[in-house]
């Protein structure tokens, strides 16, 4: 286990929290989940993928990763760095669409 997989563990405990709170406050079965340029939203979502897909997204490019620092070493540069951005990246923007989600009532 890499010093950067307790970041990645919190990261998902921090998700898994996050759909805990702002799932009951979502109304509607539809979630937002990208914007054009406009403001406006570009694409729905079910909101049990938007909120539970975050995180089965986040163990499988860690599975990738993995995999491609135990298969293809020579290949996987800054394999901490790139867990690291993963686990910021996805959280915040989960964190981001959740409390749009929730404001948009």
């Amino acid at each position: 286990m890499l010093p950067a997989d307790y970041f990645f563990a919190a990261s998902v405990a921090f998700v898994v929290a996050c759909n805990l709170y702002f799932g009951p406050r979502i109304n509607g079965e539809q979630v937002a989940m990208q914007w054009g340029l406009d403001g406006r939203p570009n694409w729905y979502a079910p909101k049990w993928l938007a909120l539970w897909g975050t995180v089965a997204f986040m163990l499988a490019v860690r599975l990738f990763i993995w995999l491609a620092a135990t298969y293809a070493p020579k290949h996987a540069h800054d394999v901490q760095l790139g867990i690291l951005g993963l686990s910021l990246t996805v959280a915040g923007a989960h964190l981001f669409v959740l409390k749009t989600a929730m404001a948009t009532r």
